[in-house]
């Protein structure tokens, strides 16, 4: 992209979203603001696709539990504000039209809600992005492809089964990938593949801003794209499965896109990082995902078997046996312990002879001595909340630990 090209995109993460198939992990943040990988939150995906994608013009819409994330917005992205147009910005809801104390109605709602941020800033594109994917995607290639298109609206589809069809927005193209029809969370009979959208949209900024102070639209998936669609307006669908990522790994999944929406889709997208040779591997040099950065000491091991498993900074684990798991930072394991298939996150203190298996722990929490997590249904459901995917999920903790921005 040229740098005028670049210089005149401006970008806005949806991160407002209440996230509550996700509980508990979502009874104090937002849904982007949960851990993910043991040393991210899940809007640093969509964060570091865009500034890896050149794009540093950067507004971050937030609503419901939102202070978690702008703690870490605050603490964590400080890497921007040298120039005017290089910022990432957090704008909480600014109840500017209607009725004073209504919250977002959809995502494009909360676009028009902020139109005047559009307006001071003059860009050529405006994207919008969901912030609770995981992925990686160069966006500069959605918009060159929009330009190439001579598109008012592109969004980014990727392939997927039939079968998954009720939880997505499902696009139908053309032969030149313009939109002829958007459905939303539709049923398929048989098996096939379709293209589901994955909340990204690239707009013309003058179609954006014309088109929202025209005609009353609260979410671009249920309103907007079926509108566009159905007027035969320039909106076209770019197919990810096309984009191209530097120094992605043979063995890694081509186009790996996962929507963060459940508890149980959340622990497999966490699994899909472990392996020797995982299906989206963190370790890339030239597209990195970036995390906050904490004083912690190194990793720390003793008279421990370790098997398939990821280790954060400042984690130290003493006798004990860990296999097929996320260890975040300065997660401490005492002696006798057996963790298996879980997510153990930041500050977590597990005490000697516990057994966790399949269960999420929160931030904070201590696991008294001889606990046993993910073993008994009953007594987990009575103590813990248990999904119905069998994860047993044990929520934020309260221990006192005094780190900025958590």
């Amino acid at each position: 992209m040229s740098r005028i090209s670049r210089d005149n995109v401006l970008a806005f993460v949806l991160a407002g979203g209440k996230g509550r198939r996700l509980f508990p992990l979502t009874e104090e943040r937002t849904k982007p603001s949960v851990s993910f990988g043991g040393k991210y939150r899940i809007i640093d995906f969509t964060l570091s696709n865009l500034v890896n994608s050149g794009i540093y013009s950067i507004y971050v819409l937030v609503q419901y539990k939102s202070q978690s994330l702008i703690e870490h917005i605050r603490t964590s992205w400080r890497k921007f504000g040298v120039l005017p147009k290089h910022f990432i910005t957090v704008v909480p809801p600014q109840m500017r039209k209607e009725a004073v104390g209504e919250w977002y109605r959809g995502t494009a709602d909360s676009i028009n809600h902020n139109i005047n941020l559009i307006h001071d800033f003059k860009p050529r594109f405006v994207v919008v992005l969901g912030g609770d994917h995981v992925y990686r995607m160069n966006i500069k290639e959605m918009i060159d492809y929009h330009i190439r298109k001579k598109a008012q609206c592109t969004i980014a589809v990727t392939p997927a089964h039939s079968s998954q069809s009720y939880q997505l927005g499902i696009a139908d193209v053309d032969s030149n990938f313009r939109i002829k029809k958007f459905r939303e969370k539709p049923s398929f009979s048989g098996k096939k593949m379709i293209f589901a959208s994955m909340g990204n949209y690239v707009f013309n900024s003058d179609f954006l801003v014309d088109l929202l102070s025209t005609k009353p639209l609260s979410d671009f998936g249920r309103d907007v794209i079926p509108y566009l669609a159905k007027r035969k307006d320039g909106v076209f669908a770019y197919d990810f499965s096309k984009n191209k990522i530097p120094s992605l790994k043979e063995y890694e999944a081509a186009y790996y896109w996962k929507d963060i929406g459940t508890i149980s889709s959340y622990w497999q997208a966490n699994m899909d990082l472990l392996g020797k040779q995982p299906i989206f591997d963190l370790d890339n040099r030239q597209w990195p995902i970036y995390a906050s950065d904490f004083d912690c000491p190194p990793v720390y091991t003793a008279a421990s078997r370790i098997e398939n498993t990821l280790l954060s900074e400042g984690a130290r684990v003493c006798g004990s046996e860990i296999r097929n798991s996320i260890l975040g930072r300065s997660v401490t394991v005492d002696e006798g312990c057996f963790i298996e298939d879980s997510i153990i996150m930041d500050f977590t203190h597990v005490k000697k002879s516990s057994k966790i298996r399949k269960a999420i722990i929160d931030r904070f929490n201590t696991i008294e001595p001889k606990t046993s997590i993910g073993y008994n249904a009953k007594s987990d459901s009575r103590q813990y909340h248990l999904d119905p995917s069998g994860i047993v999920v044990v929520k934020r903790g309260s221990r006192d630990v005094s780190y900025i921005g958590l």
